[in-house]
């Protein structure tokens, strides 16, 4: 691609994303479709929303989003998160982020998490991912939106979704009090699970998984579980082997953490998955959706870059020292996420992450963000158990 076409296409997304800022303030600041949260909290700003916010680049006039907005506490509602439009008219879901820095932060959802899945359905290739396949779901089940998002996805795209039962708080409080026998011991619970379900003949092509899991998973695989698993159940062991995912018939995997790294998706990819299942990383979490990866492979050396899923959302690498100024392309900076729907306005929320800026891409064409890793700061405290 040209470089003025793809400047066309930053232009043009520039363009969308302002007139996404413009309707989603209107939204959630009007009277009559506001969310009780918003139009309280607009009484103690020095500007008129409604007036002053016309583009992205106004969303500064906020104050930084506290994630403590988002916790409970004996004098809120998490029903002011509740837009008026939306308020007594449909279903509402709960979903909580992980906790590993202090009380869950929860987040009501109408159907967020299924528009974001089908928009990310489009970027999976039918060849690796075929329409109609049933999913293995390897990853948080509970108050996380990621289990019923899986299953949304399986379930668009034409299949089935076969879970697991997992909490990875369980596994965080095991590392912290230094039972790490007892977090290895459920991680093979739920390892043992996937094989259970992958041993049953459930003809599963497609799985979500973390790279941790995905790590266990290769290695009861390559002890030969899954083979002594069929025994167990009286079922046959096929001709050959089943002692590497792609030989249990797998052949698209979609994955998220901040466990991915340059060396763990090398090593995954050529080993584990022995370049004959394609992997595509994602980064994401419950305020934001989830972002997309560029593809990845040896020609970049691995590198993994991300793309929010503009303009429902958009991220900005900011400087540690002002989080109103970008760091240049290359460099490290904070991650900074503004979430834009009808169900949800987050402007300007530091996230516990950080990682380099990257220019736009032909298909994502905005700023992206490479080498996820957890917050300098808060990375010495944060426990990390299947992610």
């Amino acid at each position: 691609m040209s470089a003025d076409t793809l400047s066309a296409k930053v232009h043009a997304a520039r363009e969308a994303l302002d007139q996404q800022v413009r309707e989603i303030v209107q939204w959630h600041f009007s009277p009559d479709t506001g969310t009780p949260f918003w139009l309280d909290k607009v009484k103690t700003y020095k500007f008129n929303p409604l007036k002053d916010i016309q583009g992205f680049a106004d969303l500064k006039q906020f104050p930084l989003f506290e994630d403590d907005w988002l916790r409970a506490s004996p004098d809120t509602d998490i029903s002011r998160w509740i837009p008026r439009a939306y308020a007594g008219k449909k279903p509402v879901y709960v979903f909580e982020t992980g906790g590993t820095t202090g009380i869950p932060k929860t987040r009501v959802v109408i159907e967020d998490h299924k528009i974001d899945y089908e928009q990310m359905s489009a970027t999976l290739p039918d060849e690796h991912f075929p329409r109609g396949s049933h999913w293995l779901m390897l990853g948080p089940s509970g108050p996380r939106r990621l289990r019923l998002a899986i299953e949304h996805l399986a379930q668009y795209r034409g299949g089935i979704c076969f879970c697991v039962d997992l909490d990875p708080r369980w596994v965080v409080k095991c590392i912290k009090a230094g039972k790490i026998q007892e977090a290895k011991a459920y991680a093979e619970h739920a390892i043992d699970q996937a094989l259970t379900i992958l041993a049953a003949g459930h003809q599963i092509k497609c799985m979500f998984t973390t790279p941790k899991l995905l790590a266990a998973l290769d290695a009861a695989l390559r002890d030969g579980k899954l083979e002594q698993k069929r025994r167990e159940i009286g079922h046959p062991v096929p001709d050959g082997s089943l002692r590497s995912i792609p030989d249990t018939g797998i052949t698209g995997i979609f994955s998220g953490g901040t466990e991915f790294t340059p060396q763990f998706t090398r090593e995954a990819m050529e080993e584990m998955l022995e370049n004959r299942v394609y992997m595509t990383p994602t980064y994401g979490n419950t305020l934001m959706g989830l972002a997309c990866s560029k593809p990845v492979g040896p020609e970049d050396g691995y590198k993994i870059t991300y793309y929010a899923p503009q303009p429902r959302a958009a991220i900005e690498v900011v400087s540690f020292d002002d989080y109103n100024k970008l760091v240049e392309y290359g460099q490290p900076g904070r991650v900074l996420l503004t979430t834009l729907t009808k169900e949800f306005f987050v402007p300007r929320f530091a996230e516990r992450d950080e990682g380099e800026r990257e220019p736009p891409y032909e298909k994502f064409p905005w700023d992206g963000v490479s080498g996820v890793r957890p917050f300098r700061e808060i990375a010495a405290t944060t426990t990390v158990g299947v992610y």
